[in-house]
């Protein structure tokens, strides 16, 4: 391995996107190796057998690693917790309106997840790995005033960025329409719900739609939805967070169609 960061190496980490940690890293490998450019490495690292027989195979298919200091790998992520291993990676890239509505003239009866402004990384990282692990067709979120695929997203979502589509619109209201015009029902997550999640038909095709951290679902978002439906709770806690409800909402999805 070379033991320097080198220009190339840096340039290579601009213009791709990072993932760091142990198990982002391992999952990003092995689910989409081709997409892996280079994978930096704390020189003082403990081997760890696992990591060692994937980076021979990734080596082997040309990927360049780097044995650099740990200091180094603590700059490439603003100090993030990186576990000593860093990989640059060019795959699962950002899809647009036109591949969403490719998605919606193809798919049958898909499972969707809209995210109204959800801002924090941590947040949109949890809800793709459980749009991930409930089978979900894509991820659908707005392009501007919301998080987007950066390297704290991957290491939260850890492997479901390369699972599940994630689109950005530029229009929330319009998507939703679209997606009604496509024959797809909107169901909006909302404390204050005209029924509860429980009661609605969630089998066919389907478009759960949550809102942001700070104000929940927007006026226009919730004008959108064909049905609002609260999650019943009867513990002394009002809301929950938006990647927890976001997973209660796709695994009801899941229970449902799993019936059928």
């Amino acid at each position: 391995m070379a033991n320097r960061l080198g220009s190339e190496a840096e340039e290579r980490a601009k213009s791709h996107s990072l993932i760091y940690g142990r198990h982002p890293v391992r999952e990003a490998a092995t689910y989409d190796p081709a997409g892996v450019v280079a994978i930096w490495v704390d020189q003082a690292l403990r081997r760890d057998p696992k990591l060692e027989r994937l980076f021979n195979k990734l080596k082997k298919q040309g990927v360049t690693f780097y044995r650099v200091k740990r200091r180094e790998l603590d700059e490439m992520v603003g100090g993030a917790n990186h576990q000593g291993v860093v990989l640059s990676y060019r795959g699962a890239a950002v899809r647009g309106e036109a591949e969403l509505n490719d998605l919606l003239d193809s798919a049958r009866d898909p499972l969707l997840l809209v995210l109204d402004r959800v801002q924090d990384p941590h947040n949109l990282g949890a809800c793709l790995r459980s749009a991930a692990a409930a089978g979900a067709a894509g991820v659908v979120a707005l392009r501007d005033h919301a998080a987007s695929l950066s390297p704290a997203v991957h290491k939260v979502a850890a492997g479901a960025v390369q699972r599940v589509p994630f689109f950005q619109v530029t229009n929330l209201a319009r998507a939703l329409a679209n997606m009604q015009q496509a024959g797809l029902v909107t169901v909006g997550a909302a404390g204050d719900g005209a029924q509860t999640l429980y009661s609605l038909e969630l089998r066919g095709a389907i478009a759960l739609v949550m809102g942001g951290e700070s104000e929940g679902l927007r006026r226009l978002t919730r004008k959108n939805c064909d049905y609002v439906a609260a999650i019943p709770m009867p513990g002394s806690i009002e809301s929950l967070n938006v990647a927890v409800a976001a997973g209660v909402v796709l695994f009801e999805a899941v229970r449902q169609r799993s019936n059928c």
